[in-house]
């Protein structure tokens, strides 16, 4: 008999090869299983992710499941446990237990996924692990008028990378945001979706920084969009400066839900 636990944790992204469990790499999930391993005496335990975040992208808010063997432990010993064999990039936040039939990949209603683009003109040590960099000066209104045209549900193809797995590559873009920092010099963008492809993110990101920069029309999404066609965007932003923020289980807030007030 075992025990579903459903955790959600936070990790900076730099020194993990992604999420997923690699050979002779380290991971977000590689650490947790260890830290299982050596806590039920050498049985294994899988863990389940939300999402395969890639090397160098950082979580706030990632959720995972796993089965525990044995007696269970209340949620706040394990949440004790946990983070007492973590390494400093990575703390739990929060921990329950969950019926049988949770899966934290298949019962998502959403994600939010943030991206941060430092403007400064030379790249500052201290944000390189943890921002984007564009040194061309951009028209953030041009951004923001363009950013609506991403609402609603589309086949975002052309948005996707080459090495994407999934077939369906229809999602439902529910909010996108994007607010700039003038005290940091930053941009931060937000997008709030049914899912995301690979890379997504970090093309959409690289796709509106040329529509502030004016290399694209601001109306040319619709366009890229019904092309689906990788080749007409090609340009995809770092990875250091992704952010998985938040992962939604029940429905998505309204007040995220600007798809809604889109004709």
């Amino acid at each position: 008999m075992s025990t579903r636990y459903k955790m959600t944790l936070a990790y900076d992204g730099h020194l993990f090869h992604g999420f997923q469990v690699q050979p002779h790499q380290r991971t977000v999930q590689g650490c947790i299983e260890q830290a299982l391993f050596k806590m039920t005496k050498g049985k294994r335990v899988i863990v389940h992710g939300s999402g395969r975040t890639d090397a160098g992208v950082h979580a706030l808010n990632q959720v995972i499941h796993f089965d525990y063997p044995g007696k269970p432990l209340q949620p706040r010993q394990m949440l004790l446990a946990l983070n007492s064999m973590m390494p400093r990039d990575i703390i739990f936040k929060h921990s329950e237990i969950v019926d049988q039939n949770f899966h934290v990949q298949y019962d998502i209603q959403g994600k939010w996924y943030r991206y941060v683009v430092s403007l400064d003109h030379f790249v500052n040590p201290f944000k390189r692990f943890y921002t984007g960099h564009y040194p061309y000066p951009v028209d953030v209104a041009k951004m923001q008028a363009a950013a609506p045209d991403l609402l609603g549900k589309h086949d975002f193809t052309s948005f996707a990378a080459s090495g994407g797995q999934i077939v369906n590559k229809v999602r439902t873009m529910y909010y996108v945001k994007i607010t700039p920092k003038p005290a940091e010099n930053e941009l931060v963008f937000d997008f709030i979706a049914t899912g995301f492809l690979y890379n997504m993110v970090r093309i959409l990101v690289g796709t509106l920084l040329e529509i502030g920069s004016g290399k694209r029309p601001v109306h040319d999404l619709p366009r890229v969009i019904a092309a689906k066609d990788r080749q007409e965007v090609r340009s995809t932003a770092p990875a250091s400066g992704l952010y998985l923020y938040q992962v939604f289980y029940d429905e998505v807030p309204d007040k995220y839900r600007l798809d809604l007030k889109k004709d």
